[in-house]
């Protein structure tokens, strides 16, 4: 009992960060947000600050630091459920925070590289927006969503397969949002979109995924 109440403690603090950044981001950017919370199912968001982003956006940048502390919370959920462990490991947590950070921020920043290197700049950026901001939305979603597993809801794997195949959904939408969008664009360059999705869409997370596993054997 004593060790579940030090497991939620931590993992309270960094909620409740998570939730600060939210906070401030609506209290920032009051209309935009009212906006960016209607994004799944209306396009109204991405039309009209697509044209406002910058290269470090505030409303962005704190959604985020949300987005890679819930990711992590859910993460160490899901491993201790699978692993049937209890005890909060704070070195794996931050390991975790850390990786999920760093693969985003180098993934953007290659991407944004591609599309200077190949002239393709305003279409890569366009698309970065998009794929972001169901990101960060996916990350909204998961604050109550660990909150309900770790203080109302006893996780299990059927649950925890549930949730990630939910949050899965929504970047789905997003994606395919982004290929609705530029459809014209991905048919003529069939292939190079093909090599885009194995080299920075898929293969970054299947490292990720082999090295939390390999962590926890």
């Amino acid at each position: 009992m004593l060790r579940e109440i030090v497991l939620n403690e931590w993992y309270t603090i960094f909620m409740m960060l998570g939730l600060v950044f939210i906070t401030l981001s609506k209290h920032i950017f009051a209309h935009r947000f009212t906006d960016f919370i209607q994004v799944i199912g209306n396009s109204k968001y991405l039309k009209i600050y697509v044209k406002e982003q910058k290269t470090i956006d505030g409303f962005n940048l704190l959604l985020f630091l949300n987005l890679i502390i819930s990711l992590t919370v859910f993460t160490c959920i899901a491993l201790g459920v699978f692993t049937e462990t209890t005890t909060f490991n704070f070195i794996l947590f931050v390991k975790l925070l850390i990786a999920f950070g760093g693969l985003l921020t180098v993934k953007t920043l290659i991407e944004r590289f591609i599309g200077k290197l190949f002239d393709i700049e305003p279409l890569i950026n366009a698309y970065l927006f998009e794929k972001t901001s169901f990101k960060n939305y996916s990350g909204i979603v998961l604050l109550p969503i660990n909150a309900l597993l770790l203080f109302t809801v006893t996780p299990s794997k059927p649950i925890i397969y549930c949730i990630a195949t939910f949050i899965i959904i929504i970047n789905i939408i997003g994606f395919i949002t982004s290929i609705r969008n530029h459809q014209k664009l991905i048919i003529s360059n069939f292939f190079y979109f093909i090599l885009y999705l194995c080299t920075l869409e898929i293969g970054p997370y299947l490292i990720l995924y082999k090295l939390i596993i390999e962590n926890e054997a």
